[in-house]
């Protein structure tokens, strides 16, 4: 991912540094089960511990690979370089090249997660403190983009805190479904090693080991693991999507920070456009981007082919610094949201009571008249509203048929807003629980 998307953390997850360090970690482990078991000498596994505080020169093993035209066997060529061709003689004993580059790809994605996980959490808690900020703040409803009937802007950040607290929740079970790894050799048999030496480098790198692998693990976990991804970019786009349509100017209930020295456009100065959050819905297109892949890599032919790793070298780095740069970009918009009350107030009223139609429908069955009846009459005077711009209750009260089954006093009192917002607390608690 270019660097304008990218964080150091995450990124620093995916270099070739860390790559290595992570091959040698596998294959010293490895060394030492393999010593304990009598296959290898204990002074053998001892000495590839000498590299321990070695950084890898990348540019050395890139040289190796472009004559061996393979990697692993690069690494393990300078790995000798540095601990002597001896002492390395039984590293990668009875293993094949996946069982580091699975392996590996698992402990990377799982330290991903565990960024994601973070970040999820940042996000988390700016929408649970805008939620109670503006658990009262009443705005209107919208279905199909329409004016349908009021809720309010805590309920907007609670509804997108339990997607994402959801998403967290899924985030957890993608990260448990790739924290295996597989030393079994090739082909997975076992056949030249012992499954106690994957059970102890399991154990040293955070993982469990695979129940069954191939000469690969189970392609199945990581398009589990790129679909959650998926997911979550989708709600953030959510998120973003109505940030969006509420900072058109028309609307404008809220909008980005707008910081200063900010420019909107190079044409119009008067412009502040919603531009992180039109990035966010661009970025969540890319992370998308990474699941129909993932999905295809399931299928390989018998007990391995290489047709999933240059997608996975592609999309593993790609999809996860692109979601944590999306999820800390949308933490900071909600932290700094600018909320307008008072033009969500006025957007609610540009229609004069409309907004009250089922409230007074509802009205009229319950005093007798049918549904179908009840609903003309109500429809009839919302259209002079939309049409002509007349106020919803003086249409009503002057409608004899209306009237004929209403009071006025109990059409007056279908225009109570308190009435739509009755139970945010109870929502509230089934979101956030009843300590809030």
């Amino acid at each position: 991912m270019i660097p304008r998307y990218a964080r150091p953390e995450m990124t620093a997850i995916w270099s070739p540094e860390t790559k290595f360090r992570i091959w040698y970690e596998i294959e010293a482990h490895a060394c030492d089960a393999q010593a304990d078991l009598g296959v290898i000498p204990r002074e053998n596994a001892e000495a590839v511990w000498k590299a321990k505080d070695v950084e890898f020169d990348v540019a050395r093993i890139d040289e190796i690979e472009a004559v061996t035209k393979h990697d692993v066997i690069a690494f393990l060529t300078h790995l000798a370089e540095h601990i002597g061709s001896d002492e390395a003689r039984f590293v990668h004993q009875g293993m094949t090249s996946s069982d580091v580059l699975d392996t590996t790809l698992n402990v990377q994605l799982v330290r991903a997660a565990d960024i994601l996980l973070a970040d999820m959490d940042k996000l988390l808690t700016a929408l649970k403190k805008r939620a109670f900020e503006h658990k009262d703040t009443v705005r209107i409803g919208r279905s199909h983009g329409i004016h349908a009937e009021p809720t309010t802007m805590g309920l907007t950040f609670a509804r997108f805190y339990a997607e994402m607290e959801r998403n967290r929740k899924r985030l957890e079970r993608a990260r448990w479904e790739v924290a295996t790894g597989a030393i079994s050799g090739a082909v997975g048999t076992f056949a030249n090693i012992d499954p106690a030496v994957e059970e102890h480098v399991c154990a040293k790198m955070g993982l469990r080991p695979e129940a069954i692998s191939t000469q690969v693990i189970p392609r199945d976990r990581h398009a589990m693991f790129f679909a959650t991804l998926g997911v979550i970019a989708s709600s953030i786009e959510n998120v973003a999507i109505e940030i969006r349509h509420m900072q058109r100017t028309e609307v404008l209930e809220a909008e980005e920070f707008f910081s200063a020295g900010q420019k909107g456009s190079s044409a119009m100065p008067h412009k502040r456009n919603p531009v992180l959050t039109e990035n966010l819905t661009g970025l969540a297109r890319l992370v998308r981007m990474a699941v129909i892949p993932a999905m295809e890599n399931v299928a390989l032919w018998h007990e391995r082919d290489i047709s999933h790793s240059s997608v996975e070298r592609g999309i593993a780095p790609d999809a996860t610094i692109t979601l944590d740069f999306a999820l800390n970009r949308l933490a900071g918009v909600i932290e700094k949201l600018v909320i307008y009350p008072d033009n969500m107030l006025a957007n609610m009223n540009k229609f004069k009571g409309l907004v009250m139609s089922q409230r007074v429908l509802l009205a009229l069955t319950q005093a007798g008249v049918s549904r179908e009846d009840a609903y003309r009459l109500v429809q009839r005077n919302a259209m002079k509203v939309w049409e002509d711009g007349k106020d919803f209750k003086e249409e009503l009260l002057a409608d004899a048929e209306v009237t004929a089954a209403l009071s006025p006093s109990e059409i007056e009192e279908k225009f109570d807003l308190g009435y739509h917002t009755k139970h945010v607390d109870t929502i509230f608690a089934r979101v956030f629980g009843q300590a809030g």
